[in-house]
């Protein structure tokens, strides 16, 4: 089975950050320091990935995916540059492997007779409750 989980280390190769003034508030430190951060993962050159993944991330993230195809990720929610690089790569590592996730196919079962005994007792207990509740008027 390939892997879902990487470490940030592996994947450096094929990552390129770029700094950039963020916008908002923020006063000076805004309007001087290049805090904003932007990785671009170059996933389908990247060979820790399998074909089937990166057309997995590809499929998935395609409304992320920069000009010349490469995923890109922005973080400036913080006033530091370094503290917005470890953010964008967290979620990096956190978008490769939510595209890389396969759910295991729902295997379909039938309830128990007792449970679906137990089912129906609960709705004649529940709308009997409800029946007492009722004034004279309502019946």
């Amino acid at each position: 089975m390939a892997r879902t989980r990487f470490d940030i280390g592996e994947l450096a190769p094929w990552i390129e950050m770029r700094y950039a003034r963020s916008g908002g508030p923020g006063g000076q430190n805004v309007n001087k320091v290049s805090t904003r951060a932007e990785l671009y993962f170059d996933f389908a050159r990247a060979d820790v990935l399998s074909d089937a993944q990166r057309d997995r991330v590809a499929r998935r993230y395609a409304s992320r995916l920069a000009e010349d195809g490469r995923l890109r990720i922005v973080a400036q929610e913080t006033r530091s540059q370094s503290a917005n690089r470890e953010a964008a790569e967290v979620r990096l590592i956190e978008l490769i492997a939510a595209a890389l996730y396969v759910e295991r196919p729902r295997t379909a079962t039938r309830p128990t007779r007792s449970s679906q005994r137990r089912r129906v007792a609960e709705k004649k207990q529940r709308g009997e409750t409800k029946r007492l509740r009722r004034t004279k008027g309502e019946e």
